[in-house]
C-alpha cells in the first residue's frame, strides 16, 4: 500500500498493518481507559517476546501480508 503525499510516494512498512490490527483488536477486547498506556504496554510485551527469542510480530505480520 502506498500513500500519496504531495510528490512523494510513501510505503507502509511490511508487517505494520498486521501490527496495528493486533493492537486494535486488543484495545477493542480490553476497552482500556488509557489507550496510550495500553498501547505502550502492548508493544512492550511484543518487544520482550521478540527479544526472548520468540516470534517477531513484524516479521510474522509481513509474511501474512504477502
Amino acid at each position: 500500500m502506498s500513500i500519496a503525499s504531495s510528490n512523494t510516494s510513501m510505503r507502509v512498512p511490511a508487517g505494520f498493518r498486521n501490527l496495528l490490527e493486533g493492537l486494535a483488536r486488543e484495545v477493542l477486547r480490553e476497552q482500556p481507559t488509557n489507550v496510550v498506556a495500553f498501547a505502550a504496554q502492548h508493544f512492550q510485551k511484543l518487544l520482550e517476546q521478540r527479544e526472548a527469542g520468540g516470534i517477531d510480530p513484524v516479521a510474522w505480520g509481513a509474511m501474512l501480508e504477502n
